[in-house]
């Protein structure tokens, strides 16, 4: 997984609220890790970080 200290603090908090989704993200190998958290830098608030992360993996 990316490094702590590279992950938005909120995309983290997230992720620890939703195990599923942080096994997934976690699995997932750096080159498609990135542009997630590239995107979780571009969230403005709480609210649509959780939105965005129970987002991710929908089909």
């Amino acid at each position: 997984m990316i490094d702590n200290e590279e992950l938005p603090i909120g995309f983290t908090m997230e992720l620890a609220q939703h195990s599923d989704i942080l096994n997934h993200f976690a699995q997932l190998p750096k080159s498609e890790q990135k542009p997630l958290v590239d995107k979780a830098r571009q969230v403005n608030s709480r609210h649509e970080m959780r939105e965005y992360v129970e987002s991710m993996f929908r089909p």
